[in-house]
């Protein structure tokens, strides 16, 4: 208990354990923060590796995509050219 004052003793008890339970909880109340803090960490490292993942994969289709638009149009040429050189010379 704290020494007399001017003060009444159960308001300076009051106040002495509502301290003392303040510092108690002092380090459940850090690790919680911590653990939350790393726990949001975690969670937008995931996320962006989703997004990233999903970025890749639009860019190799827009790709492939390209790709395959390319040959279509080099096979249609090669056609064209063939045919119009069929269609000379049955002209």
């Amino acid at each position: 208990m704290a020494e007399p004052t001017s003060v009444n003793s159960q308001i300076t008890d009051s106040i002495t354990q509502a301290n003392t339970k303040v510092l108690g909880d002092a380090p459940a109340v850090a690790t919680d923060n911590f653990l939350e803090a790393t726990s949001q960490a975690l969670n937008n490292a995931a996320h962006n590796a989703t997004t990233a993942q999903n970025s890749a994969n639009e860019t190799a289709q827009a790709a492939t995509t390209q790709g395959v638009e390319t040959l279509e149009s080099i096979d249609t040429a090669s056609s064209g050219v063939a045919t119009r050189k069929i269609l000379k010379d049955t002209n």
